[in-house]
C-alpha cells in the first residue's frame, strides 16, 4: 500500500483524534474501539496499527471481544458437574453452626501433587514407579489395543468400595477436630457418594454402571478378601462388565499430625485430585502375569482425566500390589482425595471422573 504525505498523515491524524474524542461521548465504548482501529488502519502504516490496537483497551466479559485474533475458549462445565447437592450444603450448614464448639486438635494443609512426586513422565503423563524392578515399556503399552468393547445394552462398568466406611471433612478449612470421625458406614456420606457420582454420570452418558454398596470393611482386616467376593459373584451374573472400578479415598498425614489435602481447582472450583493406582507383578506379588494389560488401562484413563482438566489427578502410582486388580485387564484401584478433602470436594472430582471415563469408553463402544 502506498504511504501517505506526512502532510496528509498530520491532518488526518488530527481528524481522529477529534473523531475518538466525539465517538467516545455518543457511542459504546466497543463502537469507539472499532471506529478507531478503521481509523487507524486507514491513516498509519500495518505496523504502526498494529501497535495502536495492542495499545487499545480489550472489551472486558461480557463485551465484544474486538481482537483480530479469536480469543481462546474458556472451560465451562455443565452445572449438573459443579452444583453442590443440595443434601451436602445441609451438612456443611450443620457442621458450620457447631464449629465454635470443636477443638482445633490439627492442621490441614493443601497441596497439589505434581512433577515433584513423579519418577517419570510419558506423552505428558506422571508416574510414580516404586516398584525399584519394573520399568514398563510405556511405548509398547500406548500403542497396544485396550482389551476393552462396551455394549450399552448391558452392564459395561462395576464400581464396589473395599473400604466402604472411608469419609471425609464437610468443611472446607486449614485445621481439623480429632472428634470428626473420618470413617462412617452412611453411603450418602461416604467415598460410597463418591461412586455414585461416577455411576450418575457414565448413566448419563448411556453406559449401564452397577454399583456396590457393601460394607467390606466394618472389619479392617480381610476386606480385599470380602471384596474380592463381591465382585466376583457381580462377573458371574454378568458377563458383560468391562471396567471394574475399587474406588477409595486415601489418608496422608505428616509426623506432626498435619493432614494433606491433596486439592486442584476445576472451572473455579475446589476439587479432590485423583490418583490411579496400578500394579505389576514382583515382589511379594507372584501371580499377576496380565498386569500390563491393566497399566495400558490405566495410562488411558489417566490421560482422558488430564486431557479433561490439568492437574485432575496425581501421578499414577505403579506398585508391587495386585489389590484384586488381577480380575479384569480394565480393573483399577482410584483414590479420591483424602480424609482432609471435603465431601464436596470428593463429589466434584467423582463428576468429572465419570465424564472422563464415559467420553474414553465412548472409544471401545461395539
Amino acid at each position: 500500500m502506498q504511504r501517505k504525505p506526512p502532510e496528509a498523515a498530520a491532518v488526518l491524524s488530527v481528524l481522529l483524534s477529534v473523531l475518538l474524542l466525539i465517538s467516545s461521548l455518543l457511542l459504546p465504548r466497543y463502537v469507539t474501539q472499532d471506529l478507531l482501529l478503521l481509523s487507524a488502519y486507514a491513516v498509519f502504516p500495518e505496523s504502526a496499527a498494529a501497535k495502536l490496537h495492542a495499545l487499545t483497551p480489550q472489551a472486558q466479559p461480557g463485551g465484544m471481544q474486538t481482537d483480530s485474533v479469536p480469543a481462546k475458549a474458556q472451560t465451562s462445565l455443565p452445572d449438573a458437574l459443579t452444583e453442590t447437592p443440595a443434601d451436602v450444603l445441609k451438612w456443611m450448614r450443620e457442621e458450620k453452626d457447631r464449629e465454635a464448639s470443636q477443638r482445633k486438635d490439627g492442621g490441614i494443609r493443601e497441596q497439589t501433587f505434581g512433577k515433584k512426586s513423579a519418577t517419570e513422565t510419558f506423552r505428558g503423563l506422571l508416574i510414580r514407579n516404586l516398584t525399584d524392578d519394573v520399568q514398563p515399556d510405556y511405548d509398547a503399552l500406548w500403542d497396544a489395543d485396550v482389551p476393552l468393547s462396551v455394549d450399552k445394552s448391558q452392564p459395561a462398568v462395576l464400581i464396589f468400595h473395599t473400604h466402604t466406611t472411608e469419609g471425609y471433612e464437610l468443611l472446607d478449612r486449614d485445621w481439623y477436630a480429632a472428634d470428626t470421625t473420618s470413617r462412617t458406614q452412611d453411603t450418602s456420606r461416604n467415598v460410597a457418594r463418591v461412586g455414585s457420582a461416577i455411576a450418575e454420570e457414565l448413566e448419563r452418558a448411556g453406559f449401564r454402571t452397577l454399583h456396590d454398596t457393601t460394607v467390606h470393611d466394618a472389619a479392617y482386616s480381610g476386606a480385599y478378601d470380602r471384596s474380592r467376593k463381591t465382585v466376583q459373584s457381580y462377573l458371574d451374573r454378568y458377563p458383560s462388565l468391562s471396567v471394574v472400578l475399587d474406588v477409595h479415598r486415601d489418608s496422608i498425614q505428616e509426623n506432626d499430625g498435619t493432614k494433606i489435602k491433596p486439592v486442584v481447582t476445576v472451572d473455579g472450583k475446589k476439587a479432590a485430585q485423583i490418583m490411579i493406582i496400578s500394579g505389576a507383578q514382583g515382589g511379594k506379588v507372584d501371580d499377576f502375569p496380565e498386569w500390563r494389560q491393566n497399566l495400558r488401562f490405566a495410562l488411558r484413563l489417566q490421560d482422558a482425566l488430564e486431557t479433561q482438566a490439568a492437574g485432575l489427578t496425581r501421578p499414577l502410582f505403579f506398585c508391587h500390589r495386585k489389590y484384586n486388580m488381577d480380575m479384569t485387564p480394565c480393573s483399577l484401584l482410584v483414590e479420591f482425595g483424602s480424609e482432609a478433602n471435603t465431601l464436596e470436594e470428593a463429589v466434584y472430582s467423582g463428576r468429572l471422573f465419570g465424564r472422563a471415563l464415559a467420553g474414553l469408553l465412548e472409544h471401545y463402544v461395539q
